[in-house]
């Protein structure tokens, strides 16, 4: 969608010290080149200010999540419950995006022990479904189609809710889904991103001979033979009763009930493969995630079988750079960044995947000898004709928020159905769309990605982390697809090198490259097109453009940003022009 247009933009060269040099300690007041109101026009590039609190946060892409948080927050529950409620509702409001068939990853600041807490709820492929099977229904080009019952994997969403609440939760567990069942029973008014993406996904599974079954779909979605427009109420009482079940059952009813019951029904009926087996075998792991200092930041991310360490990877070759100096938004800065983007892309592509299954060379990648040696092939003239993993030595569609409690515990959390909604599968009666993460396996044999039963796929989200000095700083991310460590990486670079406020360094105008080679082993092409969005400055464009960057005129995808800063005693809440979200705090 066409949300963001800016009306000007600083040039360039001008921005880069004056933004870096008016840093105070509220990041809003006392900056030359702000006025009063001024929120999308000039140097700010905000559309709003942030919101302040000294007892909690909440900022996610609905405004009925948002309001869910806060309403756990205020009953004495913490982060977690917060995020958990939120997360409910997004599976109603947003499901275009998210929702209980998808995965889902955290990273956690711990108060207590004081430290940064991640944790893996993402799911395996089924254990009946062999890599023949794929192979024989791959696509022309080779790979995994994007929707049908071949694309299905165990949902992790719940589960992880579950492992977080019992770890972290205060509240009881029955209370946290029941905004969203309300929501579900009640019905509320359609929000414009969820309209507009639930009329596309009508459209496009449509036209989809590989998915088995569209009735049920139907039957949640457009019963009139059309979805439901924006601000018209919509009602999903399917999903309602499902979120009454595991309210009163636990998070394992998903798993071993009622719930997994009628999903290998359905899977029987339909030709699928995903069994009760493969449901009761479930379990979300605790990980160790991992960190890169950016200049003065410490920046943490999650282990594969996500994306994460893409984000490091990208901002320890960037910390050799003097990207202030270069300025803000100009094309120097853009270049070096997207030169780093594809270096870490073709290791992503090369050495991600599930680690119980691959051994990744996780100590080599993230060494600061590695990053240096790759940081070398970076020319500020021109652009890398051919990028290649490098040599290991022997041995979009996505929802994303954060919370924040009185106690100082911040969650960032990631959940997703990926592409095009999910599968385009829906159990019988459940009110939940099955996600297609399964599409991100490769088909080449000894590829480290490759399928196999019971192996979880490469994943792309990513929730984000910083702190500074051994504190929680920022809980953030940056939503959709691949987009996820470019605008991870840019965020921050906004914020560290350019002295943006947390509301203005997710609204700042960002870039986006499409190219190189995918972990499902899918080359496509290099060096790539580099998308620029609305408010790059005109002299950036052409600079770009004079390096010889292919520039896209197509929208692109810039993802959706939510963000919770943490301040001595309060907290700096900022949220997504892009999408439909509400940042607040008390």
């Amino acid at each position: 969608m066409r949300r963001r247009t800016f009306l000007a933009a600083l040039p360039a060269a001008a921005a880069g010290p004056a933004l870096a040099g008016s840093r105070a300690e509220n990041p809003d007041r006392n900056r030359p080149d702000v006025r009063p109101g001024d929120r999308i026009d000039g140097a700010t590039f905000a559309s709003r200010s942030a919101a302040w609190g000294t007892h909690g946060a909440a900022a996610t892409a609905h405004p009925l999540a948002t309001l869910a948080a806060l309403d756990m927050l205020r009953a004495g529950g913490s982060a977690v419950d917060a995020a958990i409620a939120a997360n409910a509702v997004l599976g109603y409001g947003e499901s275009t995006a998210c929702g209980i068939g998808g995965d889902c990853f955290v990273l956690l600041w711990d108060p207590k022990t004081r430290k940064v807490v991640g944790l893996n709820g993402s799911g395996r492929s089924p254990r009946g479904l062999s890599l023949e099977a794929v192979r024989a229904r791959a696509t022309p080009k080779g790979l995994i189609p994007s929707h049908g019952a071949i694309s299905v994997s165990t949902p992790g969403c719940v589960d992880a809710w579950w492992t977080l609440h019992g770890r972290y939760g205060r509240l009881p567990w029955k209370d946290l889904l029941q905004p969203a069942i309300r929501a579900c029973e009640e019905g509320t008014p359609v929000v414009q991103n969820q309209a507009f993406y639930l009329e596309a996904s009508n459209r496009s599974f449509s036209k989809n001979p590989a998915i088995e079954e569209l009735d049920n779909f139907r039957k949640v979605w457009a019963p009139d033979g059309r979805t439901p427009r924006e601000g018209e109420v919509f009602r999903n009482p399917a999903l309602g009763r499902t979120y009454r079940l595991i309210a009163e059952g636990g998070g394992r009813a998903f798993y071993e009930g009622e719930i997994a019951e009628t999903l290998e029904r359905y899977f029987r009926r339909i030709g699928g493969w995903m069994t009760r087996a493969d449901l009761a075998a479930h379990r979300t792991e605790w990980v160790e995630p991992r960190s890169v200092r950016y200049r003065d930041t410490d920046v943490w991310a999650l282990p594969a079988n996500t994306q994460g360490y893409v984000t490091l990877q990208m901002l320890a070759m960037l910390d050799r750079f003097d990207l202030r100096g270069m300025g803000f938004q100009s094309a120097q800065a853009i270049h070096h960044g997207v030169e780093a983007k594809r270096l870490a892309f073709e290791d992503r592509a090369r050495f991600y995947a599930d680690p119980a299954f691959y051994e990744q060379p996780i100590d080599w990648l993230l060494s600061a000898d590695y990053a240096a040696e790759r940081a070398r092939l970076i020319r500020p003239d021109r652009i890398l004709d051919t990028v290649f993993p490098g040599r290991a030595p022997t041995q979009g569609d996505t929802t994303y928020l954060t919370t924040a409690d009185a106690d100082g515990m911040m969650v960032s959390i990631i959940q997703s159905n990926y592409r095009g909604m999910g599968s385009g599968l829906m159990p019988d009666g459940l009110g939940f769309m099955l996600q297609n993460r399964g599409e991100l396996f490769a088909l080449a044999d000894g590829h480290p990605n490759v399928y196999a039963p019971g192996k979880r796929p490469f994943q792309t989200i990513i929730p984000g982390f910083a702190t500074r000095g051994g504190e929680p700083w920022l809980s953030f991310g940056v939503m959709g697809g691949g987009m996820q460590p470019q605008g991870q990486a840019q965020v921050i670079s906004n914020l560290v090198d350019f002295g943006l406020g947390v509301q203005e360094a997710g609204d700042a105008p960002r870039w986006h490259h499409d190219g190189g080679t995918e972990p499902t082993g899918e080359d496509m092409g290099q060096p790539g097109v580099l998308n620029l969005e609305t408010g790059t400055p005109e002299t950036t464009k052409a600079a770009l453009a004079k390096l010889g960057w292919t520039l896209k005129p197509a929208p692109g995808v810039y993802g959706g940003y939510q963000a919770i800063q943490r301040w001595p005693g309060r907290w700096a809440a900022a949220t997504e022009m892009r999408k439909d979200g509400v940042a607040l705090a008390y």
